[in-house]
């Protein structure tokens, strides 16, 4: 597993997703029911307005004593939304989320909204990568200790 194209055929390109205008009691329902740590934020086009987190809900909503049931997800929604394309490595995945310290990222291709990663699944997708390396590797050296030892 390589790219993010990769893993989203394993893990499904399922994205949940609310409207701008939804509560964010309606976004935390959503998301609790789903076990989700970020939804989408969509228009009625489905073009990407932004992301609405469980970070977003501690610092905007908690700390600063606004009520979920009234306050519109476009409110405190993140706006700037970085996003990678299918192409994209885990491996540059994983660089952009630690270096950003974000944990979600939608997936873009053609300017479209095909599935959404967070830092879990990169982290599984490169723990697959490295225990395949491994497996190979060992391989390799009992191929080459049976050589050596004439059992061939």
């Amino acid at each position: 597993m390589d790219t993010v194209k990769d893993l989203l055929e394993a893990k499904g390109h399922e994205v949940y997703s609310v409207r701008p205008n939804a509560t964010v009691y309606e976004a935390l329902e959503l998301m609790a029911d789903k076990n989700l740590g970020a939804v989408m934020v969509v228009d009625e086009k489905n073009a990407v307005n932004g992301i609405f987190s469980e970070r977003d809900y501690a610092r905007k909503i908690i700390i600063k004593g606004r009520a979920s049931r009234t306050t519109r997800v476009k409110e405190i929604m993140t706006e700037k939304v970085l996003y990678v394309e299918p192409s994209t490595t885990i491996h540059d995945c994983m660089t952009l989320m630690t270096g950003k310290r974000i944990r979600h990222l939608p997936v873009m291709d053609a300017g479209r909204l095909v599935g959404v990663i967070s830092i879990g699944d990169v982290v599984k997708a490169h723990i697959s990568v490295q225990e395949s390396v491994i497996s190979q590797q060992e391989f390799r050296i009992s191929q080459l200790e049976r050589y050596i030892s004439g059992g061939v």
